[in-house]
């Protein structure tokens, strides 16, 4: 009986990771079905799941697992941690921040977390605002609420272009401000809807390609082919001068990079840093940019 047991709990075991390994690089975002197993299992989650099966095999089966686990290590580390030498900042540089706030911050909340004052900000999932008396506190900033939890403050005059929502509550921002423009983004979080129609609506939504950034929660990893036009155009502003793991979700745990700043490739990303905290389930994200 135990023979049995045993032989049935590593062909479980088999099946488990042969599954999640073609999940992870075989099927990914294929289907509706596949995309969702895909960004439910990022690498770190396999990598633990392969070691909890290690702990009932027998010591000669256990060496495949801790291989399996070993490989997915380098690999993820490969991927998401980065090391850059960052430059030089001057005043005449922009600072560029987001967060998602949760909705459990505000403004001040943000300035206070990021430890000044920005010359960028953009906040979403954050509370309603009253603009009179945001303007009452920072007479000399600029501001704009959107109708849907988003938020964008500029040491500089704002310049909204337009605001467009999808069906399934993504949220676009076209603005400009410091001479750059800028593309806002929040897209919706639901398990129901396909990554693929938001996405896809953001591309639509993203006309000027040129000293332009965009930033927000994307809801899908860098790794993700839905990224593949943004790519085309764009820099990834952490994988260009961040430091430390690339994932800015859940809660300080780098399990998958939901977050992103993206800039036009004409501009020169200086340094970016990832704000850890618990004030949020997400980091928040800053880099430096020079035009």
């Amino acid at each position: 009986m135990l023979k049995v047991f045993r032989a049935l709990y590593l062909f479980l075991n088999t099946a488990i990771i042969i599954a999640l390994l073609a999940i992870h690089f075989v099927y990914k975002e294929n289907s509706y079905q596949s995309s969702l197993l895909y960004y439910t299992f990022p690498l770190p989650i396999i990598i633990l799941v392969v070691l909890f099966l290690t702990v009932f095999l027998k010591r000669k089966v256990r060496k495949f697992n801790l291989l399996i686990a070993v490989l997915l290590l380098f690999i993820w580390l490969g991927r998401s941690f980065k090391i850059n030498l960052s430059e030089d900042i001057k005043e005449t540089d922009l600072e560029v921040v987001f967060w998602n706030a949760s909705r459990e911050n505000n403004l001040q909340g943000a300035f206070n977390k990021n430890g000044s004052i920005p010359d960028v900000l953009v906040l979403v999932e954050t509370g309603k605002y009253v603009i009179e008396e945001i303007q009452q506190k920072y007479p000399n900033y600029y501001f704009y609420a959107a109708d849907r939890e988003l938020f964008l403050f500029s040491k500089t005059p704002l310049e909204i272009r337009s605001e467009s929502t999808s069906k399934y509550n993504t949220t676009v921002i076209d603005f400009k401000t410091a001479g750059i423009n800028f593309y806002a983004v929040d897209v919706t979080g639901s398990p129901d809807v396909p990554r693929e129609w938001e996405l896809g609506f953001v591309n639509e939504n993203i006309k000027i390609k040129t000293k332009t950034i965009l930033l927000g929660d994307f809801n899908v990893p860098y790794e993700s082919k839905y990224f593949a036009q943004i790519k085309t155009n764009f820099n990834h502003a952490f994988n260009k001068k961040g430091n430390g793991f690339r994932e800015t979700w859940f809660w300080n745990l780098p399990l998958l990079s939901l977050d992103h700043i993206w800039v036009s490739k004409d501009l020169k990303i200086l340094k970016t840093e990832k704000i850890g905290t618990f004030k949020s389930d997400h980091c928040m994200i800053k880099t430096y940019v020079r035009k």
